[in-house]
């Protein structure tokens, strides 16, 4: 299932981060909104393929959402959730421009449904707008590019790799396209036309992660409300990628072991063993070894992940790449936001010279989309970037005039470059792992 920008429209807290972890753990970008007005002010911010919009916003009517939103963004599909479900209900909400509908409590797989059917809808349409013949997908997301020798050799190693049913093991920090390449060697293997699924293990609790990555059958637990078959089994014959391994459970470890080596599973709950022919890629940016070491990660499991390793250097390490994913990427979001924007000032591109991004390409996308949003001219100037990065590199003390986001991200970078693991950064910072896993993302330091 190709990626989709998903906002989700729902004035309860805990159904919107349901949702976004929902939606995330199947390699969507998610964005919340808890209100009309707020809906409306992300739509303007970011482009969305799909809306989640609850019909029943406080005070507000989600169903008047949908044909401002439809007006204003045509391409945008509209899947209304609500609790309060009727025929009428459903035909004015069809009638107002929305392409589906779910009530609620709805299981996992209806959603999964819903959103592999606009998913699927999605690239109908983009196949059919796209010109004929040969041409380069210019999302740089999906694209590898490099002129630096050490990200060539990254990607020969890559090329020749995925001809194999070799376990793949991707190291390298957060954000340098550790997912982007799993994609990629997807791709380029004779899997290609079978499923690529994305389970990032630090999102999802421990018996949310089995049951993701295995399935359960009905009543194995609370809230089991259906079987859910698990993304081995939607991944069969292709391949399943298991972004930040690293952060794993231990609990889970061993099963995943076997599944490697002997293809052979049981769903939570169930006693019959089921077999899949799935390729695993995994990533991690911690040391692996390390973990091992610690009795934090499984010797066996460890030296059976890393058949085959490749190293991503950091985008401070691709020097010359910087201009190059600069440029590529500006013409990616001036096309998005149908905007004509001709370059950066000289000044912009010393910046990002000479900037370290401790955030990589992930972080070049976020500064760069972030840009194209808020310019009005024909150049990217200084001025459109974010404040800590305009800024002099003067380290930030308590007490300096900046805002407590500004302080808190600089925070947390600092204490994700000094742990070796999410579970010690999210200890020292006195959050959740879920809860830093989030903050990253939302700072683009993944």
């Amino acid at each position: 299932m190709p990626p989709l920008n998903v906002l989700i429209v729902d004035d309860e807290i805990n159904i919107r981060k349901t949702l976004k972890v929902f939606m995330e753990s199947r390699g969507h970008v998610v964005k919340l909104a808890g209100s009309v007005r707020s809906a409306m002010e992300e739509t303007e911010m970011s482009r969305f393929n799909l809306a989640l919009v609850d019909i029943r916003l406080g005070t507000e009517s989600g169903l008047d959402l949908i044909p401002a939103m439809r007006k204003a963004y045509p391409w945008m599909k509209i899947v209304v959730i609500t609790a309060y479900a009727s025929i009428d209900t459903a035909v004015e909400a069809m009638k107002r421009g929305a392409s589906d509908y779910i009530t609620k409590p709805f299981a996992p797989g209806q959603l999964e449904l819903i959103t592999a059917n606009i998913a699927a809808l999605c690239e109908i349409e983009r196949q059919i707008k796209a010109p004929q013949g040969p041409q380069n997908d210019p999302d740089p997301e999906k694209s590898i590019e490099s002129r630096d020798p050490a990200m060539q050799k990254t990607m020969e190693l890559s090329r020749q790799v995925a001809a194999s049913e070799a376990v793949v093991m991707l190291c390298g920090q957060s954000g340098t396209g550790k997912t982007m390449l799993a994609r990629s060697i997807h791709q380029m293997s004779n899997r290609a036309q079978k499923p690529f699924g994305v389970i990032s293990c630090p999102s999802l609790s421990q018996d949310l992660l089995e049951s993701e990555l295995f399935g359960h059958v009905k009543g194995a637990f609370t809230g089991a409300l259906k079987d859910n078959p698990g993304r081995v089994a939607t991944c069969e014959g292709g391949t399943l990628f298991l972004d930040e391994i690293g952060d794993m459970p231990l609990v889970i470890q061993p099963k995943l072991l076997r599944f490697i080596q002997e293809r052979e599973y049981e769903r939570v709950g169930d006693h019959n063993t089921r077999k899949a022919d799935v390729r695993i890629i995994a990533a991690s940016n911690i040391d692996l070894e390390k973990a091992v070491r610690e009795g934090r990660f499984r010797e066996d499991l460890y030296y059976r992940l890393n058949v085959v390793q490749i190293v991503l250097p950091s985008l401070a390490e691709r020097p010359n790449d910087i201009e190059l994913l600069a440029n590529s990427t500006l013409a990616f979001f001036c096309s998005e936001n149908s905007k004509t924007i001709n370059g950066f000032t000289e000044d912009v591109l010393s910046k990002f010279r000479e900037y370290p991004w401790p955030g990589n390409i992930r972080e070049l996308r976020n500064v760069i989309e972030r840009a194209v949003i808020l310019c009005n001219s024909d150049m990217i100037s200084m001025d459109l970037l974010p404040d800590t990065m305009a800024a002099k590199k003067t380290p930030l003390r308590l007490g300096d005039p900046v805002s407590l986001e500004t302080i808190e991200e600089q925070h947390i970078r600092r204490i994700l470059a000094e742990t070796s693991s999410l579970q010690d950064a999210a200890a020292i910072l006195g959050i959740d792992q879920a809860t830093l896993w989030r903050k990253r993302k939302l700072l683009g330091i993944l």
